[in-house]
């Protein structure tokens, strides 16, 4: 392989919080190779996360569910990719339709996990790990076969002074002031073995609000607005809900002026992380080794042992007592504990 490139292609994973965890291999490589041209190629619905990432200097979108369904659109896709003139293509994703684009497209190095029979595509095959790692190393692994220093693990989220605004515009909406105790709630979940009970969600902000006289904002998307009026609807206190109101970039703005958040396993969970907002994270059924919380930052995890094999990815479990085996009693006493150090500060 050579030692320097000119243009990096960089194609992204799918997932929200996959994206952020490869937030510190972009690092790694913007730092080992400072005056490369860094594009990211990245699926609609993610691409919120690198925007305003002063490490990547473009970000080519792969929307294989629409535009570049088609045969005809992935072909396309591959011409433009050509007429970039990419000397390194590093692929984190694991798909093997995505390393044949590249090769279509020219690039004469290509880096990635030798997996799915792709091995022989690849200039600089990686051999997968032995053992599970955290996706943050996993995705590290493939950096340091580049030659880069991958000491830090903290991945990153950039958000501009617009977000901030719009979310201190929407609070004051709400006699939210800039000196009040802020709580965010998270209920949300891309699935629904992940997701807390509303009715504890709606206990607990209850007592947060009249024993620590503290606010309260429901986060969420538009798919989250009927669970955020549940919970509300459950509730003696008064809950705030921002459910459809923030894009993801107003949604770290949210995130950031929380000092507690509190939030299953999810894409939000981690962008709270990344903001260095302290983090109560409920995990049931995905494991905290592999995709918790990383890096540096002010997070608990809390998951109970109900003998059920973790990570579980049973779609159709009915009962989700691993979720449920988290009481409001666990998350109040994590809770009181930050509470206490945030007011000391």
């Amino acid at each position: 392989m050579i030692k320097e490139y000119k243009r990096i292609l960089i194609v992204e994973v799918n997932w929200l919080g996959d994206v952020l965890f490869s937030t510190p291999f972009i690092r790694a490589v913007r730092e080992k190779f400072k005056n490369a041209h860094i594009t990211c190629m990245i699926a609609p619905r993610t691409k919120e996360i690198l925007e305003h990432n002063p490490r990547i200097d473009e970000l080519i979108i792969y929307d294989e569910k629409g535009t570049h369904k088609s045969l005809l659109g992935k072909w396309r896709l591959v011409s433009q990719l050509r007429k970039k003139e990419f000397d390194l293509a590093v692929l984190l994703h694991r798909s093997f339709t995505r390393a044949f684009m590249t090769y279509l497209a020219g690039i004469k190095e290509r880096a990635g996990y030798r997996t799915k029979k792709r091995g022989s595509l690849l200039t600089h095959p990686v051999e997968a790990p032995w053992e599970p790692l955290h996706k943050v190393e996993y995705f590290l692994k493939i950096a340091k076969s580049l030659g880069c220093n991958i000491s830090n693990k903290d991945y990153e989220f950039f958000i501009t002074g617009n977000e901030r605004e719009y979310i201190e515009k929407e609070l004051s909406k709400t006699a939210v002031e800039k000196e009040d105790f802020l709580v965010v709630i998270n209920p949300g979940g891309n699935w629904a073995p992940k997701r807390w009970d509303e009715e504890n969600f709606a206990s607990i902000s209850d007592i947060l609000i009249s024993k620590y006289k503290v606010k309260v904002v429901a986060s969420g998307a538009e798919k989250d607005i009927e669970r955020t009026t549940r919970i509300k609807k459950r509730m003696k206190e008064n809950l705030i809900t921002f459910a459809g109101k923030t894009n993801l970039k107003q949604l770290g703005a949210l995130l950031e002026r929380a000092n507690v958040v509190i939030s299953s396993d999810s894409g939000p969970m981690h962008i709270a992380v990344t903001m260095k907002s302290n983090v109560i994270a409920l995990f049931g059924p995905t494991s905290p080794r592999l995709t918790g919380p990383y890096g540096n930052g002010s997070y608990r995890v809390i998951q109970k042992n109900v003998e059920c094999e973790i990570p579980c990815y049973d779609l159709a479990c009915d009962n989700y007592r691993c979720m449920k085996a988290i009481t409001v009693d666990d998350v109040l006493e994590v809770f009181d504990h930050l509470y206490s150090s945030v007011k000391q500060e």
